[in-house]
């Protein structure tokens, strides 16, 4: 199956549905606290993965993560960048505006950015820790990119499926995707008829029994 249409699949779920479907298959892909950092929409999208880390000395270098964004080609990109440093950005407005011209979706922060006003100006997508004024100039550096990365403690590989939206950030390994969409998928349309049920005025005690969410699983078994 093609990436659009996969793409347009993931689209249609959310975070919730997509971290239950994980549970459900016992894999790993949720985070906790990679949030966004303005009011920005939902994005999804294949990781183009960065690696960062300190710097350890005073010679210049191209700035983090502008060589990845020079070479994306593609309009299916979400940068995931990793190895951020508490209160320190890892990514400002200059970067928001070459990613948008560039055509990419958006970013996912395991660390800060600053000019959070810029990204928001041009509606760009900004996933993350939090807002910080402290620049990553002789602080940060792009040690790797297009290698598996941690963020906040899910494995992501470059060209892996994300989603991020109100809730926070996940995770699906390439591999996986088309088992995880199918089982997210029956999971979403159980709960639309549990909430109709609960709308139709039934029981919520039984209509949230564990009963009832274990025969989603039965159901993909």
């Amino acid at each position: 199956m093609n990436t659009s249409h996969l793409l347009e699949r993931l689209s249609a779920l959310d975070t919730n549905t997509v971290s239950d479907a994980l549970d459900f298959l016992g894999m790993r892909g949720a985070t906790f606290g990679l949030l966004p950092l303005w009011n920005c929409p939902k994005i999804t999208g294949r990781a183009s993965t960065v690696q960062l880390g300190a710097k350890q000395d005073a010679a210049p270098t191209a700035h983090l993560i502008s060589p990845v964004v020079a070479r994306i080609d593609t309009d299916d990109r979400v940068l995931v960048i990793a190895g951020g440093a508490e209160g320190v950005s890892c990514w400002g407005d200059i970067l928001a505006n070459a990613a948008r011209m560039k055509g990419i979706r958006g970013s996912v922060l395991d660390g800060c950015s600053r000019d959070i006003k810029g990204s928001e100006a041009i509606g760009y997508p900004l996933y993350g820790r939090g807002v910080t004024m402290i620049s990553a100039r002789n602080r940060l550096v792009q040690v790797d990119a297009g290698c598996a990365v941690s963020m906040a403690g899910v494995t992501v590989k470059e060209g892996d499926y994300v989603m991020a939206d109100e809730c926070g950030t996940v995770f699906v390994a390439a591999e996986v995707i088309d088992k995880v969409l199918e089982l997210a998928e029956r999971i979403d349309r159980r709960q639309a008829a549990m909430v109709d049920a609960i709308r139709a005025g039934c029981s919520v005690e039984r209509v949230m029994h564990d009963s009832q969410f274990e025969a989603i699983n039965a159901e993909y078994a």
